[in-house]
């Protein structure tokens, strides 16, 4: 993904644009720091629709019965 200052992007915004629609996302910085990224509507709704972590464990079409129980064995040692 290519990177492109801001000043450049508001100088060629319908070429930016044009470049995301087309699969080449761009992302934008200021001052050298990555602050936004644009990229095509398509792509853009592909990402609202991943489900999180959380939302694919409340979806579990099983039974309570179907996890199976955790082990009485104690966790092992971590030195950090």
């Amino acid at each position: 993904m290519r990177e492109i200052q801001l000043k450049d992007a508001k100088a060629t915004l319908s070429a930016v644009v044009d470049q995301a629609v087309r699969g080449n996302p761009a992302i934008i910085t200021r001052h050298g720091k990555k602050e936004a990224v644009v990229l095509s509507f398509d792509e853009y709704e592909k990402l609202l629709h991943i489900p999180s972590f959380g939302r694919l464990l409340a979806s579990f079409p099983g039974n309570e019965s179907d996890i199976p129980i955790r082990s009485g064995k104690p966790s092992r040692v971590v030195d950090l």
